[in-house]
């Protein structure tokens, strides 16, 4: 079967889609689509998704949406390089950390990053400081959890890297863009550089960035323009 990957620049679920495809080492066939042109809601993606949502997956026959779904597939259709761990244990925690993203960290991280990267940002970014105590937890949380692992750097779940590091790293990643546009130079967040109080973090970014291909996989608007974000964390 050939992997086919439905995805848009800047998506992070189609990144996480993308650095599992890498991680496994699987080849696939890219479908970029583009926002501003609403290629999501031509007819022609609606008769595969009609939740016109990126990223979509078709394997064959097989047509998977919602990224977290679309990891699970390649989990069970792939099985080398697994992403939900080796064991049953292991495959609780990693579970366990994905949710906690979906539920307490992309909530935490959106309330902060939206704003900055699409607007609309109060006078002052009321807002946005508002959010920072949320967010300052569960950066916390997440650095505490890589200190805990055996070098101190990660990965989140056992020994190798899993689903629970690529969604949580796409995450931060969408922090990071947004903490280093030219509209929170005047907040002061406290975020960027994100090493100066969470090294641990910029370690255990460290082994996702050293995947091979990993450059490949960054979306490709984040590298044009006047203020493009940082390819590492620092």
């Amino acid at each position: 079967m050939s992997i086919e990957l439905y995805w848009g620049s800047g998506s992070t679920p189609a990144w996480r889609v993308i650095l599992a495809l890498t991680l496994k080492g699987l080849p696939w066939t890219s479908h970029l689509l583009s926002f501003a042109a609403r290629e999501t809601r031509s007819p022609e993606f609606l008769a595969i998704n009609p939740r016109g949502k990126v990223p979509t997956l078709q394997d064959g026959d097989v047509v998977v949406n919602e990224s977290i779904a679309i990891l699970a597939y390649l989990d069970r259709a792939y099985p080398h390089r697994p992403l939900f761990g080796a064991t049953p244990a292991e495959a609780a925690q990693v579970w366990r950390f994905v949710l906690e993203y979906e539920s307490h960290g992309h909530p935490a991280i959106s309330a902060v990053s939206r704003p900055l990267l699409f607007g609309p940002l109060e006078p002052g970014g009321d807002a946005v400081r508002q959010a920072l105590p949320a967010l300052y937890a569960e950066l916390d949380l997440l650095a505490d959890r890589i200190s805990r692992s055996p070098d101190g750097a990660g990965p989140l779940v056992g020994t190798s890297l899993s689903a629970a590091d690529l969604v949580w790293f796409c995450g931060i990643q969408q922090l990071v863009r947004a903490a280093t546009r030219p509209a929170a130079a005047t907040l002061d967040l406290g975020i960027w550089p994100l090493g100066d109080r969470w090294p641990a973090i910029v370690a255990w970014a460290g082994q996702i960035e050293a995947i091979a291909g990993y450059d490949a996989t960054r979306p490709p608007h984040w590298a044009d323009g006047e203020h493009p974000a940082p390819s590492r964390l620092r």
